[in-house]
């Protein structure tokens, strides 16, 4: 899927494929977005997977747009704690973003032994700020 443009407006970020097909993402779905000034909804970049908020730490990618799937417990744990800095996690634990991203969306499926090392990490940093 090639994209041709990306655009917003005051409740959505929209996408449109070379081929006409169009869809949207609300941003009241992500906190981050749903919360942030339209200054910061403006700052964002895409490459050929999708549209990255860098100062909001939000990523959204193309097929997500199209491919409407039940959201994985990653992506309610996310999306229920946006303070959480995905980005921040996947470099504690020496995972790309990209791919802590996927397992997010449901596109890869954490194994086992993955998803435990992610509830670690997050349990690790839970208990280091306890202790501020």
């Amino acid at each position: 899927m090639k994209i041709e443009k990306v655009w917003l407006t005051d409740t959505a970020v929209w996408i449109r494929t070379n081929e006409g097909k169009e869809a949207c993402e609300l941003f009241a779905d992500y906190p981050r977005l749903r919360y942030a000034a339209k200054e910061q909804l403006i700052d964002f970049t895409t490459d050929e997977f999708g549209i990255h908020w860098e100062n909001l730490d939000e990523d959204l990618s193309f097929e997500g747009f199209f491919d409407k799937q039940k959201p994985t417990a990653l992506y309610q744990l996310f999306m229920a704690h946006p303070e959480l800095n995905v980005s921040a996690l996947a470099r504690r634990m020496g995972i790309s973003q990209s791919l802590m991203a996927q397992y997010i969306s449901g596109k890869k499926n954490a194994s086992k032994d993955r998803m435990a090392l992610i509830l670690d990490t997050i349990h690790t940093v839970g208990r280091e700020l306890a202790t501020v």
